[in-house]
């Protein structure tokens, strides 16, 4: 037994890395692997033109050349064709990249799709489909945007893609942003255009678009393309809101990584160590569809999570949530693993204000770190010290970013002691930092990219580069009065028992007041009960099993079969689930869940 899993009393590795989600049965049989499969059953669908529209990332000249191979289309068509050229959408696109910052831009909320494609190409290319399919001809029109082109009827593929994935082609060199010719750009700023633009504009289009597709197209796995139905893809979808799921979890490697993910989640060796875990991030994480049934093989489908967002909203978050967020999840659950790796960025989250003058985003990075192991001597920096004065802590941190000496922790930074299920509260404005040799699930809303470093220990990035620091910005959202006194008294291991029953406690263990986001600890060895509030008054429910080898998650009414989750996974309980309880996986064992919702 390593380590890592006996200090956890775990006997092995158990955690799932491609949970799923079963495709309910009337759509099991809707599902073709292949391009040979996925033509045939393109073509028995009959239709004189196909639009095949693609989500950033894709391939869509692979999906061109293989669909056009099989088909033979007298008219095949790339949107590239149709696109604006990339000086246009560069400099279209241009106000909302902020100039020469490498991280940071505005959020994209007034662009559509149609504003990336050329009116008069436009006007060509739909009098060549005309005239191809007025023939009896096939016509095949490939590529984002490809819906727009289309006449009515046309039969419409959507070849979907994860954003992570799309994230790790960028990594590799083997995609172009949006319109743009910037293949081989360093993938950072790839990400940042994006972040900003790319998908808040595809994603328009998916919203508008999903109710009708005929098709969705997986090429996640590039070499392995899989078809389903637009229909199964929606029922699958209205299935998830009746059962407790989870999100497949990615991890990468960073300059501050440690060891015990690699041990507890079973990871491949390949990396010198893991640094993240997104276990519940459905902006970026993935849905698996699980087509099939039986103890056969079984096909499953990649999509993108926010598909569920999107298609289920008040469903899944519950309409006080959504009438808040819209169409966004709000509560993010990850890991930052430090075990045996290095400390986390001295950093400082933007406040809301700021966040929604200079980024367009309407909320920020509230957060807190949840202790789930540490070793001996593990700390966390939390506030100014006591007694610091703020010009000097600017002045230690400026002085070093320009090659003077290292910026003096011990004298400017708040510092404590860091134990097994230990709760820091971060609300914005906090100055922060997870030290060496501690294993946090870090809970916290979902802007996950608004984070001001302000000092990275002199250390290189993966890819041999300083890693960017923000002193300039994180300066104006400093909350200075918060320094080791106001952290102990507010914002370290703020328990209170709030309730219990037979076997089980529940305890209260924040957030801070100004975050939206509520966190409950329950403690159980029988039955703990739990209720979402439903879908009009309620909201979604995130837990991670924090203590115990394996839990059960059981309706309250037989609505869904039992779910079972392992240690350290985090689970989601759409709105519309209503009551549900949980119990440990093996009779009087001790079990514990840390669950997080909005405030209403």
């Amino acid at each position: 037994m390593s380590s890592y899993l006996k200090n956890l009393s775990l006997e092995k590795p158990n955690y799932d890395k491609f949970p799923s989600i079963t495709v309910p049965a009337a759509h099991a049989s809707e599902v073709w692997a292949g391009w040979d499969g996925i033509a045939a059953r393109v073509r028995e669908a009959g239709a004189r033109v196909i639009a095949v529209e693609c989500y950033p990332g894709v391939h869509a000249a692979r999906i061109l050349g293989q669909l056009a191979q099989r088909l033979r289309p007298s008219l095949f068509l790339d949107t590239n064709d149709v696109l604006k050229t990339p000086r246009e959408i560069d400099a279209l696109v241009a106000p909302f990249l902020g100039g020469d910052d490498p991280l940071f831009g505005r959020m994209c909320e007034s662009l559509g799709m149609e504003d990336f494609l050329d009116p008069e190409k436009i006007r060509e290319a739909q009098a060549r489909i005309r005239e191809a399919s007025s023939a009896a001809n096939l016509a095949l029109i490939v590529g984002p945007g490809a819906s727009l082109l289309a006449p009515d009827g046309a039969l419409l593929i959507y070849a979907d893609m994860p954003r992570w994935e799309g994230q790790l082609r960028q990594r590799r060199g083997e995609v172009d942003n949006l319109g743009a010719r910037n293949k081989g750009l360093k993938a950072s700023l790839q990400y940042k255009r994006s972040f900003f633009v790319d998908w808040r504009v595809a994603d328009r289009l998916k919203r508008r678009t999903m109710a009708r597709w005929d098709f969705l197209l997986d090429t996640t796995a590039a070499d392995a393309p899989v078809l389903t139905t637009g229909r199964a893809h929606l029922a699958a979808l209205a299935h998830a809101t009746t059962t407790p799921f989870r999100v497949m979890p990615f991890f990468d490697p960073g300059p501050w990584g440690g060891q015990w993910m690699r041990e507890v989640c079973a990871l491949p060796d390949g990396p010198k160590n893991y640094a993240w875990c997104f276990d519940c991030v459905p902006e970026e994480n993935s849905l698996l569809l699980r087509f099939g049934g039986g103890g056969g093989e079984c096909a499953r489908i990649e999509i993108p999570a926010l598909n569920l967002v999107y298609a289920q909203g008040a469903r899944l978050l519950g309409e006080p949530v959504l009438a808040r967020f819209g169409h966004e999840f709000p509560i993010r659950f990850d890991f930052l693993d430090t075990m045996g790796g290095g400390n986390l960025s001295f950093q400082v989250h933007p406040n809301s204000e700021y966040a929604r003058e200079h980024f367009s985003i309407p909320y920020t990075q509230d957060e807190s770190y949840y202790v789930l192991d540490a070793k001996p001597g593990a700390f966390v920096y939390l506030g100014r010290k006591d007694g610091a004065q703020p010009g000097q802590l600017l002045h230690s941190l400026e002085a070093a970013h320009a090659g003077g000496a290292p910026f003096d922790d011990a004298c400017f930074a708040g510092r404590f002691p860091a134990k097994k299920h230990d709760h820091f509260l971060i609300p914005s404005g906090t100055l922060h930092c997870s030290g060496a040799d501690s294993m946090v699930l870090e809970i916290s809303a979902t802007p996950y990219i608004f984070t001001f470093k302000l000092w990275d220990w002199a250390r290189l990035g993966l890819d041999g580069l300083p890693r960017p620091v923000n002193i300039a910005r994180g300066k104006q959202v400093i909350r200075w009065e918060r320094d080791e006194t106001y952290a102990r008294a507010r914002l370290v291991n703020q328990v209170r028992e709030i309730a219990r029953g037979d076997g089980w406690v529940e305890e209260r263990t924040g957030l801070h007041e100004t975050e939206f986001i509520e966190t409950r600890r329950h403690w159980f060895t029988g039955v703990a009960p739990h209720d979402t509030g439903g879908v009009e008054r309620g909201g979604v429910n995130v837990l991670n099993l924090v203590e115990g080898a394996e839990a059960v998650v059981e309706s309250a009414d037989g609505a869904f079969e039992p779910f079972v989750v392992h240690y350290a996974e985090t689970f989601i309980i759409p709105a519309a689930v209503g009551r549900y309880t949980i119990r440990p996986g093996k009779s009087g064992t001790r079990c514990g869940t840390m669950k997080a919702f909005v405030r209403h």
